[in-house]
């Protein structure tokens, strides 16, 4: 049975039944002969005191839930009029917002049944690499700023590395320009990187071998002599320490999915037809 749940077949059944009443509250010329019936059930009553219950943080005293169930049909006799009178017609605002909400029905469709830890991990293995970590970088480097030098920021880099190839002191940092940010970073990724530095630097720099000064690698700010000093590969996580992420994604992709299979299964009952503009004789 609980396999029935799961089917696709019954979601658009279940979706066609939404529709329908839908159709027939909003309709209430066509509907059944009771749509000026307005019924206060237990559910709209419960509805009422959970929401004022939330929102105050404590229960309703009886007039207040009195005065809320007065307002709840008011709102209701207001609504139904206006629909009658058409006022629903041509308004952008609203035609989206009653759109939206079919959107949200049929998105609740898709993540009815509760999805189990077998099913999940099938979903974590077909996406692994959604879930990777990527890679990660940290670096040192010496700046050196075209306001200062002009052309020959670029120049004086090379010079630079040429000596630091010979000989590498503690002191290489000092050699540069004053850098209004960091001199060494830790752990960024490339998009990390790219943010501060620029896309071509981050780039750049990601295809950096450890251990020696290389460059120079052109930032936003001006030319670079960069050092790599650590780095941790893209790495794919265990999916018991990302299953919470992997629900949303799971729950997610249902919900895409199910809007979308009922939305062209509603589409096939219009007939979409293009008018041409008119044009002049």
């Amino acid at each position: 049975m609980p396999k029935l749940f799961k089917e696709p077949l019954l979601h658009f059944l279940l979706a066609g039944a939404l529709l329908f009443a839908v159709y027939g509250w909003l309709n209430p010329d066509t509907a059944a002969p009771d749509s000026r019936r307005i019924e206060i059930t237990p559910g709209v009553v419960q509805g009422l005191e959970e929401a004022w219950t939330r929102q105050w943080r404590r229960a309703p005293e009886p007039e207040e839930m009195a005065g809320l169930i007065e307002n709840y049909i008011r709102e209701e006799v207001f609504y139904r009029e206006a629909i009658s009178l058409g006022l629903d017609q041509g308004d952008t605002i609203i035609r989206r917002r009653l759109a939206q909400k079919m959107e949200f029905l049929t998105e609740d469709l898709g993540i009815q049944a509760e999805p189990t830890d077998g099913e999940l991990q099938i979903f974590f293995n077909e996406r692994r690499d959604e879930f990777a970590e990527p890679a990660r970088l940290s670096f040192r480097h010496i700046y050196f700023s075209p306001d200062k030098r002009g052309t020959n920021a670029r120049g004086d880099a090379e010079l630079e590395l040429a000596s630091l190839q010979i000989t590498d002191s503690p002191e290489a940092g000092e050699r540069g320009d004053p850098f209004l940010m960091q001199s060494e970073y830790l752990g960024l990724t490339q998009r990390d990187t790219s943010q501060l530095f620029g896309a071509e630097f981050g780039a750049a720099v990601f295809e950096l071998a450890p251990g020696s000064w290389q460059g120079p690698v052109e930032s936003g700010f001006g030319w670079h002599l960069v050092r790599v000093t650590g780095q941790q590969a893209r790495q794919v996580p265990a999916f018991d320490t990302v299953r919470d992420q992997v629900r949303l994604e799971y729950d997610y992709e249902r919900q895409r999915t199910a809007r979308e299979a009922v939305f062209q299964n509603l589409r096939g009952r219009y007939e979409i037809v293009r008018v041409p503009a008119e044009t002049g004789s």
